[in-house]
């Protein structure tokens, strides 16, 4: 890596952001990332997604760098496939949690990212998953969750929204935990301290690379904290408005390649 690199880090969320429908990536966008890492730039993948959900991705782009997920509770070496760094979620804290929200808004529906490279997602009576082609495990009790160890909790809400559930949630615990929306209906209680950039500065510094030589891409408020670590923060056509509300840069929608035409752009 060279100072000339306009960026010497290229973190790029998947969900809404590099991945189009179907978990694929475009042509157009391995070009671009490809040239990119010919650079000498490096590619770095930051997404709230628990590794067991994210490796058949991994494994597509024939990716073999290090990848933060779980929502910055994991960092994952995809080459050797191991956990470099792994924050667990205090079950106890996690029921604590839930309890307070219940006690403000009725009733909200839970599921759980178990701690590990092979773990599972465990889905509570209610809690309706919106990618069913990711793999799950049906619980038949609330205390089910709990069985093994875990680093987040996800909720929904029958009656309100996203912006309205991880409003109430941030309201009412946000000093016990990290809550953060995510996506369509996912809504996420996590320890403490841990986000998407907590995440890429552990795995900047295996990379021997800094917050002031990184660009990020992402679409939903959980990329708020990476848009403030990194020095160039650009959101999707299609992002969220809070991230849109604070990003340096707004590209296309994912479906249009917005992330080739930034990196077209800086390493064409």
């Amino acid at each position: 890596m060279t100072s000339a690199l306009p960026y010497a880090l290229v973190a790029t969320d998947l969900d809404g952001t590099l991945l189009r429908a179907g978990d694929t990536v475009s042509a157009r966008s391995h070009t671009a990332l490809r040239a990119a890492r010919a650079a000498g730039a490096r590619h770095i993948i930051v997404t709230g997604r628990p590794v067991p959900q994210v490796r058949h991705v991994l494994d597509g782009l024939g990716y073999t760098g290090l990848a933060v997920c779980g929502q910055g509770a994991q960092v994952y070496d995809a080459a050797a496939g191991l956990l470099l760094h792994s924050v667990a979620m205090d079950r106890e804290l996690a029921e604590v949690a839930l309890g307070k929200i219940e006690a403000e808004i009725g009733e909200v529906y839970a599921a759980v990212n178990q701690e590990g490279v092979d773990a599972e997602m465990l889905i509570g009576p209610g809690y309706r998953m919106w990618h069913p082609h990711l793999p799950t495990v049906q619980v038949s009790r609330r205390s089910d969750l709990w069985s093994s160890p875990i680093n987040k909790v996800l909720l929904q809400h029958p009656r309100l929204s996203d912006d309205e559930l991880t409003e109430v949630a941030r309201g009412v615990v946000g000093d016990l935990v990290n809550v953060t929306m995510a996506g369509e209906h996912t809504v996420e209680l996590q320890p403490p301290g841990i986000d998407k950039a907590s995440g890429l500065a552990v795995a900047a510094e295996l990379l021997d690379a800094t917050a002031s030589s990184t660009i990020a891409f992402g679409d939903m408020p959980n990329d708020i904290p990476m848009f403030a670590w990194a020095a160039h923060g650009v959101a999707m056509a299609n992002a969220h408005r809070e991230l849109v509300a604070v990003a340096d840069e707004v590209t296309l929608s994912n479906e249009e390649d917005g992330i080739a035409v930034v990196l077209e752009r800086l390493f064409g």
